[in-house]
């Protein structure tokens, strides 16, 4: 076929020809000369754009905006409708940029498996650059040497089964925290994300620099007030539509102050991670040894300043690298913990069978006179599949972080330009008639049956990823966010204030939150009120 076309365009070309060999002057034949140069060179070119690979199908849009004014605002809802018209893997451009959308559990596999090495880069949006020193941390990063030693340090040092085990003390003694404040306002409102956010960062800043916002004193190492206002701009000016992101010409006006805004929020955030650095060098230059905790074992905080002091050690590790380290794993674990203790206790309150099948487990396993403990969670297989399926309904990334292939490529039969930006649309493949009954169902069951985990193995559940971008906190992720629920529900019997309306709809964003904070009221469950002191 494309041979027919090419041999009647030559006839063409060569019907209308002659006229050009009648040339006058000089200045004639060296446009006949110029031209029969061009045409045969556009018509190689021709060929080859015909018989290269094309891109995956997609919505056309407009000149120099591309299909941004037509995408709405849930994008991970409108990329799963846009999939059921052009297929499981499509492409768009936003802007100036081409973006590829793949929404199958196969080519899930393809792009993080099979070809996990070319699509392990990033391609960060301009406010993540900021709030990262450059993408100097784990999330951000390109796939290479740097992130390899980064992403180490983080495994190695902070979320290794023996630092987690030594951090114990530290979960429990926050969680009991939260169930003695919850106690203490029995009968009222309660903020059920601002008590799991206060949970997860008073733990989080105990184990890595030993002092919680919590604590008693106010020293070098107090996070202070309005942290987690400022956390939540942080992740919603990440996942903001940034017109310097789509058209990187731009860029350099920051027309909507994206940036600014951003980098106000680092100024806040730096300036503590500053004071707690600083206070801490400036209090081990007057011992011969660094600081230990309790129960004789370094913070996080002085493992990393003592290996930025070693000469031999496998990387250069300096104040800006330890403050991104820091960064990810503040914002990352209290952030998507938060809002998933947020969404599992609001479908179980949707759902009362739900509520009264936890309950009995958690009496059966626990007892009413005992105590949540950390070796009881294993055993909880009920709350768990709960958790799981909330996980599958409201993927706390929806999109997950983007990849970016660092060489072109081949998927599904379509071309991959390098460097674009491609997205794996989790919200459509946890929620795939093909892979899931009745897949809009809050169904816990689904998932005691099966041994489901978290590590991205079974492509039709990845709400962390998979491959070697997959979240590399997921353990203690999964550690918190069951304490906190398993004691929150054996503790306390929930209800809806009269005069909150209830409703499950989200609210799209780089996490994805509930449209509506959850507000509900705590009744007393235990009857020995000892057990809910700290």
């Amino acid at each position: 076929m494309i041979s027919e076309v090419g041999y009647s365009i030559s006839l063409t070309i060569m019907s209308f020809w002659s006229w050009w060999w009648d040339a006058q002057t000089n200045l004639d034949q060296l446009a006949c000369t110029i031209l029969t140069i061009s045409v045969p060179t556009l018509v190689i070119l021709w060929y080859k754009w015909m018989g290269t690979t094309p891109l995956p199908p997609g919505p056309y849009g407009l000149p120099f905006v591309g299909y941004l004014p037509f995408l709405g605002n849930n994008i991970h809802e409108r990329f799963t409708v846009m999939a059921h018209k052009y297929g499981p893997i499509f492409s768009l451009r936003l802007g100036t940029k081409l973006h590829v959308v793949v929404n199958s559990m196969d080519l899930v596999k393809v792009v993080t498996r099979d070809m996990d090495q070319t699509f392990a880069n990033r391609c960060p949006p301009q406010t993540a650059l900021a709030i990262t020193y450059g993408g100097s941390d784990v999330a951000w990063s390109n796939n290479n040497a740097h992130w390899r030693h980064m992403r180490k340090l983080l495994v190695s040092q902070v979320l290794s089964h023996p630092n987690l085990k030594a951090s114990q003390g530290f979960r429990k003694q926050e969680v009991r925290k939260t169930v003695n404040e919850v106690y203490t306002k029995i009968g009222t409102k309660v903020d059920i994300n601002k008590i799991a956010f206060d949970t997860v960062v008073n733990f989080v800043t105990s184990m890595l620099w030993g002092c919680s916002k919590s604590g008693e004193g106010k020293d070098s190492s107090y996070i202070g007030d309005g942290f987690r206002e400022v956390e939540f701009k942080i992740i919603e000016l990440v996942g903001a539509p940034n017109i310097s992101d789509f058209i990187p010409m731009l860029s350099r006006f920051d027309l909507q102050g994206r940036l600014r805004d951003m980098q106000r929020q680092l100024e806040f955030v730096d300036s503590i991670f500053d004071n707690i650095i600083e206070g801490r060098i400036k209090e081990n230059s007057g011992k011969i040894e660094g600081k230990v905790r309790e129960d004789g074992r370094k913070d996080i905080l002085q493992i990393l300043l003592e290996l930025k002091d070693q000469k031999d050690a496998p990387m250069l590790l300096d104040i800006t690298l330890i403050k991104a380290l820091l960064m990810d794993i503040v914002v990352a674990a209290t952030d998507t913990t938060s809002t998933m203790v947020e969404w599992v206790m609001a479908e179980i309150l949707h759902n009362p069978s739900v509520m009264k099948k936890v309950q009995d487990e958690l009496t059966e396993v626990i007892g009413m006179n005992n105590i949540v403990e950390e070796y009881h969670l294993s055993k909880l297989t009920y709350l768990d599949a709960v958790i799981k399926e909330t996980f599958r309904l409201h993927p706390p990334l929806p999109l997950l972080i983007q990849r970016s292939p660092d060489k072109s490529c081949v998927v599904a039969g379509y071309n991959i330009p390098k460097g674009c930006i491609v997205y794996v649309n989790v919200w459509a493949i946890h929620r795939d008639p093909k892979n899931w009954t009745n897949p809009s169902e809050f169904k816990p069951e689904r998932f005691l049956n099966n041994n489901w985990d978290y590590n991205g193995k079974n492509v039709k559940f990845i709400p962390f990823g998979s491959g070697r971008r997959i979240c590399p906190g997921i353990t203690l992720g999964e550690k918190m966010t069951v304490y906190i629920l398993a004691s929150l529900l054996h503790s306390f019997d929930w209800r809806l204030h009269k005069d909150e309306e209830f409703e499950l709809s989200d609210e799209f964003g780089f996490v994805t939150k509930k449209r509506k904070p959850l507000i509900i009221v705590p009744s007393k469950r235990l009857s020995d009120a000892s057990l809910y002191s700290c």
